[in-house]
This record gives C-alpha cells, structure tokens and sequence, in this order.
C-alpha cells in the first residue's frame, strides 16, 4: 500500500507542476479538519511513510483546546500516532493560493497499522464491515445546508444575511426553490462546482432553501460509505473557501438565526444486495419497500432517541428543533413526507431509499452515518418491527419527545448498549467525556438573553 500510495504521490506531482504544497487534514469529533501543510518535496514521503499527530487530535474540542477528561492528552503523554493518506483524496484546492494548494485527507492508526479507535473515519468503517460481512453494501448520499453571511455584522454586532452580488439588496425573505436567487449568486455557486469537478467531488443539485441566503448542495449516491463521507467533509471546507473569496461568510452553524430555519444533514440511505439489486424494493412495487426496510427503519426509530448526541454534538444544535420549520421532534416515518424523522422518497421503485432528516448541519458526517448503519443494523439484526408509517402532518399526530437537552442526549447516549457496542465503548468514553467539557465551558458562559430579561427585573 504505502509503494502505491508513493506512486500516486509522484503522478500527481507530475500533472500539477505549479502545486508547491499541499494541506494533509483529518477529521475531529466536530468534523473539523486539521493537520499539517507540507512542502510538494515532502509529498511522496509523507505518503509512503505518513506523518504523526498526537492522538489528542481527538481530544480537541471546537475552540482546539485538549480535554484531558478524554484521557488521550497529558495522561498517556500526549503521544503520536501515524496518519495514512486516504487513498483517491490528493486533489488541487483550486481557490487557494491561486491553484498553488492541494489537499489529501489522513486518518490515523496504531503503530502497527491498525486503526486508532478515536477516528470517527475508522469507526465508520468497523460499522460498514458488518453490513459488507453480510453480504450487503449500504448506498448513501448527504445533503448539506449552508447559510451565506455578511462579513459585516450588524449594529449590535450580531450576524446579518448577505447582500446579493446582482442587485446590492439584503436577503430578507425565504424564497424557497428561487431560482431568480440562484442567479443572483451564480458566480459563487459556479465557482464551487467548478471546483467540486476539480476535486473529483460528486455534486449533484443545488438549491435555495428557506432562510435568507440559506441553500442547499447535494451529493451524488455513493456506494462507499467512507467515500460519501470524505466528499462531505471535503465540500464544507470547499464552501467556505469559495464563499470567502467572493466576500462571504458560510456557516452550517444548525441555527445561525432563531427565527428562522435551521442547516440540517440528510442521508439518503438504500442497501444492495451481492447482485447488486436493492433490498429495500419491493417486487410488488410497495412505496413503503420491503421487510427488511421496515426493520431498517424500526432499528433508526428504536436508537433514535439515544442518537440525539451524536445528531446534535453542540449547544447551538439542539436550538433547530423547534416546531413548524421542517424539523422532526418525535421518532416518525412515512411516505413521501417532510414532517416526518424518516422519510421513504417518491420515484421509482428501484431506487427506494430512506432519508434521515434530524441531523443538523454541523454534524460530523463520519459519525453520523456510522450511527444510522448502526441503528440499521441494530434493527435487521433483531427484525424489528416501526410504528405505523404516519400520513398527513406529523407534528400535528405525535407530541414531540425526542430530547431538546444536551445534557439529556449526553446521557441517553451513555446509557446505550447497541451503540456502544456498534460504535466501541472507547470511543463513546471519549465522545462523551469531550461533549461534556465543552457543554460545561457552554454554560458558564451568559448570554445577553439573559442580561436583557433578568438583569435589572430579578
């Protein structure tokens, strides 16, 4: 591997004369990248041998500080692991340095070459290997939510929409599918595909989503897991690079504005079998699929509450779920219905699939398709059975009750055996112990809510 990984190192050299160096980056349990920059003569080094970051990469939480309480800082010495290239990553980052960057994605493993616990990329993977060992291979593909932002801040130093490149005018409505507002941004919105094809990344539609200068991009299916994952990662850091150099700020902050709609993550999810057919189509043509999609589904449902941490890993997150914008607050599914958590999407019946729409956008996207192959196969595995499909508006049928509580979510997730077990109870101890330093650092922190209500009245 590590001879074939020196040649790709040497060909991409070869057709990218004018790169001088190149950005090696690894996901940490927020999703961000981080990592080394490296000159192009260290190129084919670093991927024969790889490089080493301690393994409290994993311990950072969002502001890079190490939670101790992890236990993979000070107390093991704070030690290196070796980072491996993910092979097929290596690209040109076209909107850095005027074409002169590249960038590889790592992910880290023991010394003796087995994966290190802590890397969500690895935990996905020790979950895709219980589905290829039956003989099933999951198809997934991520759409991601973005808000565009002035980098001007308002008059009280708050976050404002951006004004539109064409006219000059604030965001102000929703426009929801507009594509007059696609035009008016079709310069930035170019410069990401065309920068996505340079990347190799599998775009597929873009949209204009509810919130002013809110949108949407989405990713082709992949019947790669890890790959689906990669391309997501990878388009976050495209979008925001992109959007800076046309005076923006993109944030998939879950709720950026209280009053309007939040970013989400959803995942489409169907399963072929080794003939490569899809186990979730029915042969009579049933739009609710298969049995074994009922049991897809009633695994996602039955884990749903315990997820909600690894779902929503931030205190902003759990502001999105709020009633009437598009957001599931209960454990729901159905046909072709947005009010639902699961949704089964019309069209034709070969490509049956589920969407999973809790997630919000600053969701890491390793761990959380690791956690919805988890509760898949949590639900296959015990044959379980959903609660009726829902017809009609959710919100309006069943009461809320997935939890709108950090600490909650935290704790609920704890208390989860399969998802220990699906996960590794190393890695949960780890999860866990980072979410809970930074909700404590959070609620030390008083927000001028709070100030405004209480100061001069309590």
């Amino acid at each position: 591997m590590s001879s074939s990984l020196a040649d790709e190192a040497r060909d991409f050299l070869d057709q990218h004369p004018e790169v001088d160096s190149i950005d090696l980056l690894i996901s940490d349990l927020n999703g961000l990248l981080r990592g080394k920059r490296i000159p192009r003569e260290n190129l084919e080094k670093a991927f024969r041998d790889g490089i080493h970051l301690p393994a409290s990469v994993f311990a950072l939480d969002i502001l890079g500080n190490t939670v101790e309480a992890t236990g993979l800082g000070l107390a093991t010495g704070d030690g290196d692991r070796v980072c491996r290239p993910v092979p097929g990553t290596l690209m040109p980052s076209p909107w850095l340095r005027d074409g002169r960057q590249a960038q590889s994605l790592m992910t880290m493993t023991e010394p003796d070459g087995s994966p290190f616990f802590a890397d969500p990329r690895q935990v996905l993977d020790r979950v895709r290997e219980r589905f290829h060992r039956a003989g099933l291979t999951p198809v997934v593909a991520v759409e991601l939510e973005f808000n565009l932002i002035d980098r001007r801040r308002d008059g009280l130093g708050m976050i404002q929409p951006p004004c539109s490149p064409a006219t000059g005018e604030r965001a102000s409505q929703s426009q929801l599918y507009s594509i007059n507002e696609l035009d008016e941004y079709t310069l930035l919105l170019g410069e990401v595909h065309a920068t996505a094809r340079a990347q190799k990344l599998p775009l597929d539609t873009a949209l204009k989503e509810c919130a002013p200068g809110q949108f949407e991009i989405s990713l082709i299916h992949c019947d790669n897991a890890l790959e689906a994952c990669d391309s997501a990662v990878l388009l976050k850091r495209l979008i925001k690079g992109v959007a800076l150099r046309h005076g923006f700020e993109a944030t998939f902050m879950a709720k950026p504005y209280g009053q309007e709609a939040g970013n989400g993550t959803h995942v489409h999810i169907s399963m072929l079998d080794e003939a490569g057919d899809n186990v979730f189509s029915a042969e009579n043509g049933d739009p609710l699929g298969t049995p074994l999609m009922h049991q897809a589904v009633a695994g996602l449902i039955d884990l749903m509450p315990a997820s909600m941490a690894l779902f929503a890993p931030n205190l902003n997150s759990f502001r999105r779920f709020q009633p009437g914008l598009y957001v599931p607050m209960a454990p729901t599914w159905g046909y072709d219905n947005r009010s639902v958590a699961v949704r089964v999407p019309s069209g034709a019946n070969q490509a049956r699939r589920l969407e999973h729409r809790v997630a919000g956008a600053d969701v890491n996207p390793y761990l959380l398709i690791a956690t919805l192959l988890a509760a898949i196969d949590h639900g296959m595995t015990r044959r379980l059975t959903p609660p009726p499909a829902i017809t009609g508006n959710a919100y309006a049928q069943v009461a809320p009750s997935l939890t709108n509580s950090w600490r909650q979510a935290l704790d609920l997730l704890e208390q989860s055996n399969p998802l220990a077990e699906a996960l590794g109870a190393d890695f949960l101890r780890v999860f866990l112990a980072n979410r809970r330093a930074e909700r404590d650092q959070a609620m030390q922190a008083v927000s001028r809510l709070e100030y405004d209500w209480y100061l001069r009245h309590v």
